[in-house]
């Protein structure tokens, strides 16, 4: 009997041993490496894009290129992130927003450049979504939100409706809180090494969360990224700890420049 007792115990650790060591596995690291090569990521990042250009206008005027260049050549090269790997589209919309979607495509929306009050502001929104791309949040959220045979399949053909349904995903849905946080932290670290106060980005969190002047419809930055207050409280505290050696970015005529082009368009 005591045998039995003591074989049913050791049956039972066993399984909760097991159930602990699994539980700390990364399934979506590890899914992600098995299944998702870089092949997969860079077809299913140019097919999203193929399909919201389509409805889209892009804008390609040297002045907008060339400042937006600027500010991300800025934040990368002090990071020792290659620029030339981030496929940058500016595109004409009433939302204010930027989202990354798979293989480094950064979609800026032209409202959102035109309600930052600096260029500082806007550095710190794209520091926020590189540091998604580096941190490989794209893919986590397509995988958590789409599902892993879904996006596989996708790659195979080309599915207009699915490619809107992801790319509205990563453009409206927000990340999960601890991958939102973790990108706030990364950017502010972005940031301070470019010379870059990270007050900015805390100044228009809480400028767009606040505001009553626009359509909450048009906020889509602040509304996929939740809890802007709190985020902007913490960013301060996260950056009042260390110092920033801040250098201009770009001037005041060439962002008055970058300005008046968005409005033309």
């Amino acid at each position: 009997m005591k045998k039995i007792i003591l074989q049913f115990l050791i049956l039972i650790f066993s399984f909760f041993a097991c159930w602990f060591v699994l539980s700390k596995v990364d399934w979506m690291t590890l899914f992600n490496v098995t299944h998702l090569t870089k092949t997969t990521e860079e077809k299913l990042g140019d097919l999203i894009w193929e399909v919201h250009n389509a409805t889209e206008k892009e804008i390609t005027t040297i002045e907008v290129t060339n400042s937006i260049d600027s500010i991300l050549v800025r934040i990368c090269k002090a990071n020792g992130i290659d620029r030339e790997q981030i496929k940058v589209h500016v595109v004409k919309s009433e939302e204010i927003n930027a989202f990354a979607l798979p293989n480094r495509h950064l979609i800026i929306n032209s409202q959102l450049i035109a309600d930052c009050e600096n260029p500082e502001e806007l550095s710190g929104v794209l520091s926020h979504e590189i540091a998604h791309m580096e941190l490989n949040h794209v893919m986590k959220k397509l995988i958590q939100e789409i599902g892993l045979s879904a996006l596989l399949s996708v790659t195979k053909g080309k599915d207009t409706k699915v490619m809107k349904d992801i790319a509205k995903t990563l453009s409206s849905s927000a990340y999960s809180r601890n991958l939102e946080k973790e990108a706030d932290m990364k950017g502010v670290d972005y940031l301070i090494k470019a010379g870059i106060n990270p007050n900015y980005l805390a100044n228009f969190l809480f400028r767009l969360s606040n505001s009553k002047s626009t359509a909450g419809k048009y906020l889509s930055w602040v509304s996929s990224h939740p809890d802007s207050e709190e985020r902007a409280a913490y960013l301060v505290e996260y950056s009042g700890k260390k110092t920033v050696r801040e250098k201009p970015i770009l001037t005041e005529p060439t962002w008055n420049k970058l300005k008046e082009e968005i409005k033309k368009q």
